[in-house]
């Protein structure tokens, strides 16, 4: 369940950085040592023309100076330093299909001097290979715990029928059918599997909520959000059903083979 969780919450960060990012930019007006106020806001000015005058740009807004100074303050602290800081005057791009980076960072800086474009997609394609590589790993330890169980009741299932091999006889004898004596291991398997699932299911949403309530006493701006959606608490409870069917039918199918070699 926890494996599970994990991957789908890659899943959905991966599915949020596609939509907020790639279709989208930051450009950096950076402040200079000699420039004064009203420099700053003519080049800044310069900057919101080129943009609003280009074909690549859907809609570019300006962030406040305290928006700004909020990005940094989980690394450097809200006192004085951030407040007397010169920081870039921040401008939010949203692309239009087929926009051309290069060609627009190249109107940008002719239209002024100090732009800066930073483009998502540098690092973006980092982001996904990290996510797509957590998520094999998950994937690979929920393959690793399903094969391990499937060991654990193919040798629960046969020392079982070693004990009751006398009596699986004597059923014999009287005229039971193989499919009737495994659906007997079948359906303790199947019951134990339930109970063992239903306290491992319980445990790791007591791990999950305990997780989220942790993240919440961290700063926010520096760890992505790993909660859950709705739709992705309703795949948990596959896990614990999937592994109880898997286990009885791992072990119908360790009797009925068990079965198929008594005289």
């Amino acid at each position: 369940v926890l494996a599970l969780a994990v991957s789908l919450i890659l899943s959905g960060l991966a599915r949020r950085w596609d939509s907020e990012l790639s279709s989208g930019m930051t450009v950096q007006v950076a402040p200079t040592g000699t420039a004064n106020a009203r420099e700053m806001d003519e080049r800044v000015r310069k900057v919101m023309d080129a943009l609003a005058a280009s074909a690549f740009v859907a809609d570019a807004s300006r962030l406040s100076d305290a928006d700004a100074r909020a990005l940094v303050e989980p690394w450097l602290g809200d006192g004085a330093l951030v407040a007397e800081l010169p920081l870039p005057v921040l401008i939010d791009v949203r692309l239009a299909e087929g926009a051309d980076l290069s060609d627009l960072s190249e109107q940008l800086t002719r239209a002024a001097p100090h732009v800066t474009v930073e483009d998502p997609a540098r690092w973006l394609g980092d982001l996904r290979r990290l996510a797509r590589t957590v998520q094999v790993v998950a994937v690979g330890i929920i393959a690793l715990i399903g094969g391990a169980g499937v060991v654990s009741i193919i040798f629960a299932a046969s020392s079982g029928f070693a004990v009751h091999r006398q009596e699986v006889e004597l059923l014999h004898v009287l005229g039971a059918t193989d499919s009737y004596v495994a659906g007997q291991f079948q359906r303790h398997m199947l019951r134990q599997s339930l109970l063992g699932g239903g306290i491992g299911f319980l445990l790791a949403l007591a791990t999950l909520w305990g997780l989220e309530q942790a993240g919440r006493g961290l700063g926010a701006s520096l760890l992505p959000d790993m909660a859950l959606s709705l739709r992705d608490w309703s795949w948990l409870p596959v896990v614990p059903l999937a592994a109880a069917l898997l286990a009885a039918l791992t072990a119908r199918l360790t009797v009925m083979r068990a079965l198929g070699r008594l005289p």
